[in-house]
């Protein structure tokens, strides 16, 4: 919109004179209107060619900075709350996982408390909106630079693929996926999607149901817990094969314990390193005689989670030489060579 300055130079004992005689508006507000009063006095003809040429100008502008608009949409859920967010930030991927590794490693008495915290020029909007705004990221149309559902309740978060569609993922993999995307000090931008997307579509979860939850008749006691095997670190996860030395039925509802079926379980409980706790799932598999296989998990209580802490670390000490302490040190201490382009 082209636009043409006036000056005027008035004596400011002029300007003190005029500015009292007028009521309830400055001497330039006055000006103004005059010029617009000048301009209705204009040939209709003229008056409408000239504002409709302001309308179409003022509509293109409008239209060109909403098409240059670059932003995400988030739906978070966290501690029971659910929000859906518009931040106006161009968060693709790489700088959301980022962003979450930030979060989610911050030590818990600092601020900010919830993840949509981190977010920058936010509003929120409705469920109808951000599916809306899903399809449009969906036919790429460049404003809409991600789409995301992050479940920090249950650990998990989607992202909008404009290939795949909607891909889910474990947070803690995402995290580990941008740590080491940005490890490397001297890597060029490409590089770093390269490593990231590569570790990422590794750990990527099918989008099949979740595994059925096991619940017997009783809860696991000390006497039950005891492991074997090595134990086996996978990225921030401290692997503990269990041995099932103990009634399995009756804690997980299974059918195993018969001489009618050749089936057996693999029990598996994580640390981890991150956190500084045991995991709150112990991951069960149900091998079948035939062959098959069934994957299933059993939610530990906390009394349960503090009795396999202290067998963890024995088990720890005698195989590693260290207590889980030790091992949280030295993971932490390796994760904290990170540059400092990841603090965010």
């Amino acid at each position: 919109m082209r636009g043409r300055e006036i000056t005027l130079w008035l004596d400011e004992r002029w300007y003190d004179a005029l500015s009292k005689q007028l009521k309830g508006e400055t001497l330039e507000e006055h000006l103004e209107n005059i010029l617009d009063e000048m301009c209705n006095q204009l040939p209709q003809r003229e008056y409408e060619r000239i504002s409709h040429e302001l309308w179409a100008e003022q509509q293109a502008e409008e239209e060109a900075r909403e098409a240059a608009r670059r932003f995400a949409v988030f739906h978070v859920t966290e501690n029971g709350s659910s929000d859906y967010i518009l931040a106006e930030e161009k968060l693709e991927l790489l700088s959301t996982a980022r962003r979450l590794r930030s979060y989610i490693r911050k030590p818990p008495d600092e601020a900010p408390h919830r993840f949509v915290e981190t977010l920058l020029h936010t509003q929120r909007i409705s469920q109808e909106e951000f599916n809306s705004y899903v399809s449009e990221r969906l036919d790429n149309t460049g404003r809409v630079v991600g789409a995301y559902d992050i479940d920090l309740d249950s650990g998990d978060m989607e992202a909008v693929s404009i290939m795949d569609g909607w891909k889910r993922f474990r947070i803690r993999d995402v995290s580990t996926a941008a740590y080491f995307a940005m490890k490397k000090g001297n890597a060029s931008s490409d590089e770093r999607w390269r490593i990231f997307l590569d570790r990422l579509e590794e750990r990527a979860l099918n989008q099949e149901p979740e595994p059925e939850y096991l619940t017997g008749s009783r809860r696991l006691c000390a006497e039950d817990i005891s492991f074997a095997e090595d134990i086996i670190q996978n990225d921030n996860l401290l692997e503990f094969y269990m041995e099932v030395s103990f009634n399995a039925d009756q804690v997980f509802g299974t059918d195993v314990c018969t001489s009618e079926n050749d089936d057996w379980l693999n029990i598996y409980a994580n640390y981890d390193l991150d956190a500084r706790r045991v995991c709150d799932t112990l991951e069960v598999y149900l091998q079948r005689g035939n062959g098959d296989e069934e994957a299933f998990k059993y939610r530990l209580s906390p009394e349960e989670q503090a009795l396999l802490l202290p067998k963890m670390n024995t088990y720890c000490q005698e195989h590693w030489g260290q207590s889980l302490e030790e091992c949280c040190a030295d993971y932490l201490a390796e994760q904290s060579k990170e540059l400092p382009e990841m603090q965010m």
